[in-house]
């Protein structure tokens, strides 16, 4: 089967052709619907190397893709209750299973990491950017009659926002509260949606691309456009008083600062961009009690929840579709900074 693989440090993926894979005792092979391309992916075949403290669950060879969404194709020894040809979302994370927080679901967390050969589908171990995928039955959350290829980027994309929302819905509770969202990427847009859905939140959000806070205008939120005055004129929003949850999908450090900057007193600023952006702390510098903490993908319970938003319509997904052969293409223009829309690739068509 084709598929595209990551095989060297600093060095752009290619279009292989691999031997098909078959499931083991308790997985299952997918016939791949959609494959979501993802910032992380770019980062671990441009920016990445032997000498990063991951590098060990991280190193190549292997085929990309941790959005991943398909038809059940064959079922392994032990699996039950699951019926082939059925359209399921893969929970990208693997941990070791055992551990008190594989147990809760939060492979994320894995205590044993360590020991383990990768960290997840698509980071170390074979991803779905390719016609076939294995994958743990326990990672499969069933998508019913919803478009598995739309679908895939729920995974990560959807999961992400969703897990940091969930976090600090404390925060979003009772009347006249504000929530604002920094970056208006496929994640961005997809916390637009799902705060309008979960909360009765003001929903902020700001972005430099003027499109970008277009879409995000047509799903109900109030847009500030980035430059001078940004703060101002999201604190003006508030009352003056700030703003209760701050969600920041950039990372850099100019928008931890607007972050910072933005927060009420009690509120909560969540770092979700993974950019490693710095942000120098002082006691009177910031509002009484503002927390400041980072995040990092979600649990299998939240992607059962993100499924249930998508299969009631409460939230879509923007993407651009590729071929299998295209791939390489998808890569090239998230690279660049080119596309406007989270690429799938859906090796099998889009029927």
């Amino acid at each position: 089967m084709r598929a595209v693989q990551f095989s060297q440090w600093k060095t752009f993926p290619t279009i292989e052709e691999i031997e098909r894979p078959a499931p083991g005792p308790g997985e299952v092979l997918l016939k791949v619907a959609g494959a979501g391309a993802c910032h992380s992916d770019v980062a671990i075949f441009e920016d990445f190397g032997p000498e990063m403290p991951a590098a060990g669950l991280l190193k190549p060879t292997y085929t990309l893709g941790h959005e991943n969404s398909g038809w059940i194709e064959e079922v392994g020894e032990g699996v039950t209750g699951i019926e082939k040809g059925a359209a399921y979302l893969v929970y990208g994370p693997i941990g070791c299973g055992n551990c008190d927080m594989c147990s809760r679901g939060q492979d994320t967390y894995c205590r044993n990491v360590g020991s383990k050969p990768y960290l997840a589908m698509g980071l170390g171990r074979d991803g779905g950017m390719a016609e076939y995928l294995v994958a743990p039955a326990r990672n499969l959350v069933a998508l019913g009659d919803a478009d598995p290829v739309a679908a895939a980027p729920l995974s990560d994309a959807g999961l992400t926002p969703y897990h940091a929302i969930k976090s600090s819905m404390h925060k979003l509770s009772g009347g006249g509260k504000t929530a604002l969202v920094i970056g208006l990427g496929g994640l961005g847009q997809l916390a637009v949606q799902m705060l309008i859905a979960m909360t009765g939140a003001t929903v902020i959000a700001t972005d430099q691309k003027t499109d970008a806070m277009e879409r995000a205008a047509a799903r109900g939120a109030t847009t500030v456009p980035g430059g001078d005055g940004q703060a101002a004129a999201i604190r003006e929003l508030t009352g003056g008083r700030g703003v209760d949850a701050v969600f920041d999908f950039v990372g850099v450090a100019p928008t931890v600062k607007l972050a910072m900057d933005t927060v009420a007193v009690l509120g909560r600023v969540t770092i979700v961009g993974i950019a490693g952006g710095a942000y120098e702390w002082s006691f009177f510098g910031v509002p009484y009690e503002a927390e400041l903490l980072s995040t990092y993908w979600g649990t299998i319970e939240d992607l059962h929840d993100v499924v249930a938003l998508y299969r009631a319509g409460q939230i879509e997904p923007e993407v651009e579709i590729y071929r299998l052969d295209d791939a390489l293409e998808a890569y090239r223009k998230l690279a660049a900074g080119e596309l406007s829309a989270r690429a799938v690739v859906a090796p099998h068509g889009r029927d």
